[in-house]
C-alpha cells in the first residue's frame, strides 16, 4: 500500500518528466532525494488502457461540439461535455452520502489552540486556546476570533507544524493550528494550486479538453491539456480563458475536498487515459482525494484556498507543447502558464520583477559576454567558453582555497563504475533510469551521477583509524545525470556537470562540530558573494532506514549545531518534520539573490546507511574488544534479505555526511551571472581591464601595461583597432570591464593611468592620473581580498 509521502513523491517526480518540450524554468533536484521516491513514473511503459482509453477520448471528441476559432462568432464550446456532467454528477452522490456519514458521527470537543505566529516587532503572538468539535470545527470558523490584519491574509492552515489543511476541512483530533499568507512557500503554492483548478476549468468549458495535470512552479501554475485532433492552443485563446477565470473568481466557488475509492475515481474518469495512468499507476490502493471547484472535478492531493473569490489577478503567461510524462513517444499535450496574485499591486509588482529577471537571464547575458553556448550534438553539455572558464576557474580556486584551510583532502574517482556499485549503494533501484547506462563487455555500467559510492570505495580499501577521522574527501569530477530533454533549461539544469561534492566520515561523537564547520563554511563562500541564507532542518519520515535511537541522537546534534548557528548571530532555522532523507535526517540551505528568488544550492546530509551497504569501520580507541553491534530495529526498504555483518570487535562504523556548498558549477554561475546582471566582482571576472590607446603612437606603452597586469595574474586585454577612442570605451563598458585604463603620451611620459571604473560615473571622464605601481597594487588587493565593491 502506499504512502501520501510516496504519491506525493512520485507526484513530483511526474511533474518533474512532465517538463515542455522548451522548458523554461526548472531547478535541479537532489540526487539523495530522489532515492527516497518509491514509486516511480515509469518512462516507457504505456498505459494499460490505453487503447480503450483512446477510443473514449475519439468518442468524446466526436461528441463535443467545438468551433474553430476561425469562427466570426463566439469561440469554444457550445456546452459542457457529457463526460464532465458524468463525472460531477457521480461527485454530486458521493458527496452527499459523505456529508450524511458526517453528521452521523459523533462530535466530541476536542482541544484546539491557535499558533499566531509572530507580531510586526517580531514578538511571538501568545496562543489562543479556542472552544471545538471533532468533524464539526475547521481551521476557518475559528478566524471570526483573529484580528483583521492576521485573518485578511490567511490562505491555509498547518496542523501541528506538519500538515497543511483546508481552511473549511473539518478537524478530527487534538491539535495546534498555525496560519499561512501568500507569502509564505507553502501558502504561496496553495495558491497558484488553486488557480491551477480555475484555469483547469476555464480549458474545459473553453476547448472540451482532455486535462491532464496542473501544479504550482517558482513562477505561478501551468495545466496539460488534450485539446481536438489538429488543434493548438492560440495566444488569441488566452483572452477569453481568462475572462472565463475572471466569472468564476465573482462566484466565489468552493474548493470541495472528498476521499473516493479506486472504482469510484474509475467510473469518474474513465473517460480520460490521462486520468487513469494516475489511477492506475500513483495512487494507493485504498483512494485518493478529488476536489471540486465550479464544474472542475479533478483529481489532487490538495489542499486548497477556500474559494475562488480570494485570486483577485490572474494572467495567462505563456503556452507551449509538451509530452504527456515527459516522454517523447507518448501524447503530445498542450501547456498553458499563469500566475495569480490576492491583489493587483502583487501582479503590477510581478511583471516588473519579470522584466528585470529576463534583463539578468543567464542565457542572455551568457551569450553577450561569450561565456558559454549549447550545441544540439550534446543537449544538456555546456561549452564553456574562455571567459566562462575563467568563472569556473576562480570558483574552484576558491574552493580549493578553503579546503587547504579546512583540512580536506581532494581526490579523484573514476567516471564509470559497474552496474554493482550502484547496486550496493542502492542507487540502482531507485535512480537507474536517470543514469547513462553502458553495455561494456556483456555487462552493465554506468556513467557516474554522484560521488559517494565511489568515495565509500575509497575509505574501505584499506584499514582505517579513529585517528584518521573526520576524513573529508573533496571531489571535482564530472558527473552525468539523464535529465529528460524536457527539463533542461540553459545551466540551471544539464546533463553533464560538476559540483563541489565533499563526504565526510567521522564518528557520531563529531558530527556537531563537523556542522558547525560546515555552517562557517556557508557563511564565508555565500557572504562574498552578498547572498543571505535559511536554514530548514529536515527530520526523520515515515520511512527510515536504521534505529530511531540513532535517528534522535543524529537529529539532536543536529538541533545543537543549528542552535549554536542562531546563538552566534548566524539567523533562526526551520523545522521540516518527516521530509529527511529514507537514510538520515538532512539540513538544507536555501539562498537569496537579488530579485530576492531563493535557490537550494547547498544541503548537509547524514547518512548511516550506506557505510552500512558498504560495511565500512574504522578501529576505535575502545580495547575491550567489545563490537558495536548497530540494531535491527529500523525499518529496513526493499524487501532487503540480510543486513551487512556488523563490524568486529574494537570496531564502529563511520557516520557519513553528504556536503555540497556550491552545488553544480554551472548551475551556481548561471545563479552568479543573474545576481550580478553580468556586472562581476573584480576577483572573479572574466574582463578585468580593458587598456585603450588615445593615439597610436601609445601602442607600445599599451602592451607593456598590458604585460606588467597580466604578470599579476590579472585578465587583461588590449583594443588597438582603427574605432575611435569613444567606441572602444563604449564597446568595453558593454562588455562589462570592472576598470578601462585610457592611456597617452601623458600617462605614457609619467608611467601612470587613466581609470574609469565601471561602477563609478564620475571616473567616466579623464581624472588623476594613477601612477602603474600604485594601480598594480591596489587592484592585487582588490582581487586578494574578494571585494564584492569594484573600488580601489
Amino acid at each position: 500500500m502506499a504512502s501520501k509521502e510516496s504519491v506525493e513523491a512520485a507526484e513530483r517526480r511526474l511533474e518533474e518528466r512532465s517538463l515542455p518540450l522548451r522548458s523554461e524554468a526548472a531547478n535541479p533536484g537532489n540526487h539523495e532525494a530522489k532515492i527516497q521516491a518509491e514509486q516511480k513514473s515509469p518512462q516507457s511503459k504505456k498505459s494499460k488502457n490505453k487503447g480503450k482509453s483512446d477510443a473514449l477520448a475519439e468518442a468524446q471528441w466526436n461528441g463535443t461540439k467545438i468551433k474553430s476559432s476561425s469562427d466570426p462568432g463566439k469561440t469554444g464550446i457550445s456546452e459542457l461535455p457529457d463526460f464532465v456532467k458524468k463525472r460531477n454528477g457521480i461527485f454530486d452522490i458521493l458527496k452527499r452520502k459523505y456529508d450524511a456519514e458526517i453528521l452521523q458521527k459523533d462530535h466530541p470537543v476536542i482541544d484546539v489552540v491557535l499558533d499566531l505566529g509572530l507580531d510586526k516587532d517580531g514578538a511571538q503572538r501568545p496562543a489562543m486556546p479556542v472552544a471545538a468539535k471533532a468533524w464539526e470545527s475547521t481551521p476557518g470558523s475559528f478566524l471570526r476570533h483573529v484580528d483583521k490584519e492576521i485573518s485578511a491574509d490567511v490562505v491555509i492552515a498547518k496542523i501541528d507544524g506538519k500538515e497543511l489543511w483546508d481552511l473549511d476541512r473539518p478537524i478530527e483530533r487534538n491539535c495546534r493550528i498555525s496560519y499561512l499568507p501568500f507569502t509564505s512557500p507553502e501558502g504561496r503554492n496553495v495558491f497558484w494550486h488553486s488557480s491551477a483548478h480555475v484555469l483547469g476549468e476555464a480549458a474545459e468549458c473553453h476547448y472540451g479538453c482532455l486535462l491532464s495535470h496542473g501544479p504550482p512552479v517558482d513562477q505561478g501554475f501551468f495545466y496539460d491539456m488534450a485539446i481536438a485532433e489538429g488543434q493548438v492552443v492560440k495566444e488569441s485563446d488566452w483572452a477569453p480563458l481568462e475572462s472565463k477565470a475572471t466569472k468564476f473568481f465573482k462566484e466565489k466557488q468552493s474548493f470541495d475536498r472528498l476521499h473516493v475509492s479506486i472504482p469510484d475515481l474509475k467510473d469518474m474518469f474513465g473517460y480520460s487515459k490521462y486520468k487513469m495512468y494516475y489511477i492506475e499507476n500513483l495512487l494507493p490502493a485504498e483512494g485518493s482525494t478529488v476536489y471540486r471547484c465550479g464544474s472542475l472535478v479533478d483529481l489532487c492531493l490538495g489542499p486548497h484556498i477556500q474559494n475562488t473569490s480570494k485570486i483577485k489577478a490572474f494572467q495567462i503567461m505563456k503556452n507551449s507543447s509538451c509530452y504527456f510524462r515527459g516522454d517523447k513517444d507518448d501524447d503530445s499535450l498542450q501547456r498553458i502558464y499563469g500566475v495569480a496574485f490576492p491583489d493587483k499591486k502583487q501582479m503590477t509588482d510581478h511583471k516588473k520583477f519579470l522584466e528585470e529577471a529576463a534583463k539578468r537571464d543567464h542565457r542572455r547575458i551568457g551569450i553577450e559576454q561569450e561565456l558559454f553556448f549549447f550545441n544540439e550534438l550534446s543537449p544538456g553539455s555546456v561549452f564553456l567558453l574562455p571567459h566562462g572558464t575563467r568563472i569556473f576557474n576562480a570558483l574552484q580556486k576558491l574552493l580549493r582555497s578553503e579546503y587547504q584551510r579546512r583540512g580536506y583532502s581532494e581526490v579523484q574517482s573514476p567516471n564509470m563504475y559497474d552496474s554493482d556499485l550502484w547496486k550496493r549503494s542502492g542507487h540502482w533501484q531507485h535512480y537507474s533510469e536517470d543514469m547513462f547506462v553502458l553495455d561494456v563487455e556483456k555487462k552493465k555500467w554506468a556513467l557516474k551521477p554522484m560521488n559517494c559510492p565511489g568515495h565509500c570505495l575509497m575509505f574501505g580499501h584499506r584499514e582505517r583509524s579513529y585517528r584518521e577521522l573526520p576524513l573529508r574527501m573533496a571531489d571535482f569530477g564530472v558527473l552525468h545525470r539523464n535529465e529528460a530533454s524536457g527539463a533542461l533549461n540553459g545551466m540551471t539544469r544539464v546533463r553533464k556537470f560538476q559540483q563541489d561534492d565533499t563526504h565526510i566520515f567521522c564518528t557520531q561523537d563529531q558530527i556537531t562540530q563537523e556542522i558547525e564547520g560546515l555552517f562557517d563554511f556557508l557563511k564565508c563562500i555565500y557572504g562574498l558573494f552578498g547572498f543571505p541564507f535559511r536554514l530548514k532542518l529536515s527530520t526523520r519520515p515515515d520511512k527510515f532506514l536504521g534505529d530511531i535511537k540513532t535517528w534522535d541522537i543524529a537529529e539532536s546534534k543536529l538541533k545543537d549545531a543549528l542552535d549554536s548557528f542562531t546563538a552566534s548571530g548566524g539567523g533562526q532555522w526551520e523545522l521540516n518534520e518527516g521530509d529527511g532523507a529514507f537514510y538520515g535526517p538532512k539540513i538544507d540551505i536555501t539562498i537569496s539573490d537579488a530579485l530576492r528568488r531563493d535557490w537550494q544550492c547547498a544541503t548537509i546530509q547524514l547518512d548511516f546507511q550506506l557505510p552500512q551497504n558498504f560495511e565500512l569501520e574504522y578501529m576505535t580507541a575502545d580495547t575491550s574488544g567489545k563490537a558495536k553491534v548497530p540494531s535491527k530495529d529500523g525499518v529496513v526498504s526493499d524487501g532487503a534479505s540480510d543486513l551487512p555483518k556488523a563490524p568486529g570487535p574494537g570496531r564502529a562504523r563511520p557516520v557519513m555526511i553528504h556536503r555540497a556548498i556550491v552545488g553544480s558549477f554551472e548551475r551556481f554561475m548561471a545563479i552568479l551571472t543573474e545576481h550580478f546582471a553580468g556586472k562581476w566582482p573584480f576577483w572573479i571576472s572574466p574582463r578585468q581591464i580593458l587598456v585603450i590607446p588615445v593615439m597610436p603612437a601609445v601602442n607600445d606603452y599599451v602592451e607593456e601595461v598590458q604585460k606588467l597586469f597580466r604578470s599579476q595574474k590579472m585578465h587583461v586585454d588590449i583594443d588597438l583597432s582603427g574605432n575611435t577612442m569613444l567606441k572602444k570605451i563604449r564597446t568595453g563598458q558593454l562588455q562589462q570591464y570592472n576598470f578601462i585604463f585610457v592611456v597617452g603620451a601623458q600617462e605614457r611620459e609619467s608611467r601612470s593611468v587613466n581609470i574609469r571604473n565601471r561602477d563609478d560615473q564620475e571616473t567616466q571622464t579623464k581624472g588623476e592620473l594613477v601612477p602603474l605601481d600604485e594601480a598594480i597594487r591596489k587592484l592585487r588587493a582588490l582581487k586578494k581580498e574578494r571585494r564584492l565593491v569594484n573600488a580601489i
